[in-house]
C-alpha cells in the first residue's frame, strides 16, 4: 500500500473531524448554556435519529423490532425527562418496556418459529441505551446545582478524551510505542497508548475546566476520570453492534465522524455518570 496516500488520508479525515468538532462543539456548548427548548429540542432529534439508526442496524440483522414502539419509548422518555420529576422516569422506563415484551408476544402468536424472543431483547436493549441513558441529557441540564456546567464539562471530557486518545495514538505515537491495539478486532486504530493518553489529557483538562466553572475539585476530578475512560467503552459497544450489522457507521450525519448513534455512543455514559455525580456533591 502507498503509505503516502494512507497519511493522506488521514490527514484528511483528522481535518473533517477537526470542522465538524470547531463548529458544532461551540454551538452545542452554547445550547447547553441557553437551555430550555434550544437545549431540548436538537437533543431530542439527534437522539431520535440515534434510535432511528439503531433500528436500522438491527433490521439489517434481519431482527424485525418495532420502530413505532421503539420511537414512541425514546420519545416519552425524553417528554419526562425534561418537565416531570426525575420518580416519573422509572414508570415510563418500565412502561415502555412492558409494551415492547407485549409487541414480540404478538409478534410469536404471529409466527412461532421467528426470533420473537432476540427482537424483544433487541427492542428493551435499544430502549435502555437511547432512550433512558439518553434522557441524563435533560436530567442533568436540569440538576438544581451549577446545572449547565456539569453538563458542558461531562461532553467536554468526553471529547477531550476521544481527541486526546486520537491524537496520542495517530500522531504523537512513535515506532515504539502506539503499537498496541486496544481491540484490534472491534476497532484496530485504538491503541492502548491513546487510550491512556485520553485518560491522562481528558482527566486533566476536565479539572482545569472544573475549577474555572467553580465546580468542586473532587467532582471534576471524579467526572474527568470516569468520563475518560468508559468512554471508549460505549463507543466499542456501538462498533459491535455497526460490526454485527455489517455497517461502518451507524449513519451520515456528521462528515468524518458517522451518524447520530456514533456521536452519542460515549457521552451517554459521560452525561449519566455527570448527573448522578452533581447529584451526590450537591
Amino acid at each position: 500500500m502507498d503509505w503516502s496516500l494512507k497519511i493522506r488520508s488521514s490527514q484528511i479525515m483528522f481535518l473533517k473531524r477537526a470542522l465538524i468538532t470547531f463548529t458544532m462543539g461551540p454551538l452545542a456548548l452554547y445550547l447547553i448554556y441557553l437551555g430550555g427548548w434550544f437545549y431540548f429540542l436538537p437533543i431530542t432529534a439527534v437522539l431520535l435519529l440515534a434510535a432511528h439508526e439503531y433500528i436500522h442496524m438491527m433490521q439489517r440483522l434481519n431482527w424485525q423490532i418495532s420502530s413505532w414502539v421503539m420511537m414512541t419509548a425514546v420519545l416519552a422518555l425524553l417528554i419526562v425527562s425534561q418537565w416531570a420529576p426525575f420518580e416519573y422516569l422509572a414508570p415510563v422506563l418500565v412502561l415502555s418496556l412492558l409494551l415492547a415484551l407485549f409487541r414480540a408476544l404478538r409478534s410469536y402468536e404471529k409466527n412461532p418459529d421467528g426470533a420473537a424472543l432476540i427482537e424483544w431483547m433487541v427492542m428493551a436493549g435499544g430502549i435502555v441505551l437511547v432512550g433512558w441513558l439518553g434522557s441524563h441529557f435533560l436530567l442533568v441540564r436540569r440538576v438544581e446545582y451549577m446545572a449547565w456546567q456539569w453538563t458542558m464539562l461531562a461532553m467536554i471530557a468526553t471529547w477531550i478524551a476521544d481527541s486526546g486518545a486520537y491524537l496520542v495514538g495517530k500522531f504523537l505515537a512513535g515506532s515504539l510505542i502506539g503499537k498496541h491495539k486496544l481491540s484490534p478486532h472491534l476497532s484496530p486504530n485504538k491503541t492502548i497508548e491513546g487510550y491512556f493518553g485520553g485518560i491522562i489529557l481528558g482527566t486533566a483538562i476536565t479539572v482545569a475546566l472544573g475549577n474555572y466553572f467553580e465546580l468542586p475539585l473532587g467532582g471534576a476530578l471524579i467526572l474527568g476520570l470516569f468520563a475518560s475512560a468508559v468512554s471508549p467503552l460505549g463507543d466499542l459497544g456501538i462498533s459491535l453492534i455497526k460490526r454485527e450489522a455489517g455497517v461502518k457507521d451507524s449513519g451520515v450525519l456528521f462528515p468524518g465522524h458517522g451518524g447520530a448513534l456514533d456521536r452519542i455512543d460515549s457521552l451517554v455514559w459521560s452525561v449519566t455518570i455527570a448527573y448522578y455525580l452533581a447529584n451526590v456533591i450537591s
